[in-house]
């Protein structure tokens, strides 16, 4: 049903244990490890751009946040009003509030995609999409520091004799890595939230979502850790390692984009504004327009002596009276 997912995920795969496998031996667990590592990469590396647009169009939300906050005190109790005015406000600046899920959207699929075709790697299976049974063979009798990749804590005390994986080594293995990608995701979110303006901190939904991702997620991936297998738990390490080195660059690169910004426009106002001890320059004032010679409606003609015609007795000016 999902194969246009499964195919891709296991392709990439396939294509960096080929790499890894000539380094290292194709059945070493450190190869394997290191496929699954790359395989983020690969998937992160070809979302960066999405990121950067999601970046961007969290910035501009936050900097009319005080708008749309506005726009709910107007229209308390209508909705409908409320979402008109806020998609009309984020179409006037440009943003694209589903743009910014694309990133976190586009992953889901890949972490089930990943799940799935790691758990049909088991001991006796043919073919798993992309792989032929020598290469499903390959990883089933890869080890990590004695640790299968795809066994977990809490798997039946039968399967891990078909991987022939004891318990232990699998929890000293998973155990780490499990906490580890906990911090992780937790100071990742934490990363993310210290740039966030004061008015969305105020904001009672992004407030919920803030404890939700600080807190709420990592404990999840600290509670996961006992059900996933340790190529899913490396898939989460590596996945919020490259997510706090992207956010970094991208968080720097942004920062310094706007310093710029702030600097020419800085530059510019100062070269337009009057030097120091120098007084601004007065205004010329206008010229009173001329009077007219001619008559208007209600109004007197400007009396020249000798040059003024008695329309009254039809003469022209400077003409005598007979006696």
């Amino acid at each position: 049903m999902l194969n246009f997912i499964y195919y891709p995920v296991s392709f990439i795969l396939w294509c960096w244990h080929w790499v890894f496998g000539h380094i290292f031996g194709d059945s070493s667990g450190i190869a394997w490890a290191l496929s699954v590592v790359f395989l983020v990469f690969t998937l992160r590396a070809l979302l960066f751009k999405p990121f950067v647009g999601q970046v961007r169009s969290m910035r501009k939300m936050q900097e009319f946040a005080p708008e749309m906050q506005k726009i709910k005190k107007k229209y308390p109790n209508d909705r409908q009003r409320q979402a008109q005015e806020m998609q009309k406000l984020q179409s006037e600046h440009g943003v694209n509030p589903l743009g910014g899920c694309l990133p976190m959207l586009v992953q889901i699929p890949v972490f089930i995609g990943l799940f799935h075709v790691l758990r049909s790697f088991k001991p006796g299976w043919g073919e798993v999409y992309f792989f032929d049974a020598k290469g499903v063979e390959s990883f089933v009798n890869a080890k990590l520091f004695g640790a299968n990749l795809s066994t977990f804590m809490t798997m039946p005390e039968q399967m891990l004799e078909s991987f022939k994986t004891e318990r232990v080594s699998v929890i000293l293995v998973a155990v780490p890595l499990m906490i580890v990608a906990s911090i992780a995701t937790h100071f990742t979110a934490r990363h993310s939230v210290a740039r966030q303006t004061e008015a969305a901190l105020e904001n009672p939904q992004t407030a919920i979502m803030n404890k939700l991702t600080l807190y709420i997620f990592p404990l999840g991936v600290l509670v996961g850790g006992f059900f996933f297998p340790i190529a899913i738990l490396l898939y989460w390490l590596s996945n919020n390692a490259w997510t706090l080195g992207q956010q970094h660059v991208v968080y720097k690169k942004i920062d310094s984009e706007e310093a710029e910004k702030k600097a020419t426009t800085a530059t510019t106002r100062q070269a337009l504004a009057p030097k120091p001890g120098q007084k601004p320059q007065p205004q010329a004032k206008k010229k009173p327009a001329a009077p007219s010679t001619g008559e208007t409606n209600g109004s007197a003609s400007t009396e020249i002596p000798g040059l003024i015609s008695d329309r009254s007795t039809g003469k022209k000016p400077g003409s005598k009276k007979r006696r």
